[in-house]
């Protein structure tokens, strides 16, 4: 396998982790764990971060002039990169709105 194609599916695998980490995440705090629901919120960040290093590192190499072939497998990866941002961000929001609704 190509270097290229290992570091797409290494994006694909930590994004997708961290995407599946917020929504249970959402989970735990619907049901009123929040300390939960942090702790999952904060290794989908550890897991996010591991898929946008590998990202980064596309990205240098092509700053460097290495040309980087746009293919199916590296535009599901990014699409899988901007998902999993996209579900932190609701998940926060879950998190915020349930606790909100607990106090009341």
């Amino acid at each position: 396998m190509e270097e290229l194609e290992l570091l797409c599916f290494e994006i694909i695998a930590n994004v997708g982790n961290a995407r599946s980490l917020y929504i249970e995440a959402i989970r735990a705090a619907k049901t009123g764990d929040f300390e939960k629901a942090e702790l999952l919120i904060k290794e989908g960040e550890e897991s996010f971060e591991l898929g946008h290093k590998a990202h980064a590192n596309l990205i240098v190499k092509e700053a460097n002039g290495e040309p980087i072939k746009v293919g199916v497998l590296l535009l599901h990866a990014e699409d899988q990169l901007m998902s999993a941002e996209g579900f932190k961000i609701i998940a926060n929001e879950f998190i915020d709105l349930y606790k909100k609704l607990e106090d009341k």
